[in-house]
């Protein structure tokens, strides 16, 4: 069995001062759960864009993994 995805948070900072978070590895809500904190520290969401990795359950996201 492979090891499971690298879970990473990624926060991007534009030269105006808006922020983007954008989450890798987790699958359905986990993303939304994982980044939350982050969420509340910046402030107010202004847009939300969920991935085709959003909904995935994880045992779908895990057979991916496994295929690569």
């Amino acid at each position: 069995m492979k090891d499971s995805p690298q879970k990473l948070i990624e926060v991007i900072v534009n030269s105006d001062g808006t922020t983007r978070v954008e989450t890798r590895g987790f699958s359905g809500g986990q993303c939304q759960e994982a980044s939350r904190f982050l969420e509340t520290a910046l402030g107010r969401r202004i847009d939300e864009t969920l991935t085709p990795e959003f909904y995935q359950s994880a045992h779908e996201q895990n057979q991916v993994s496994e295929n690569l």
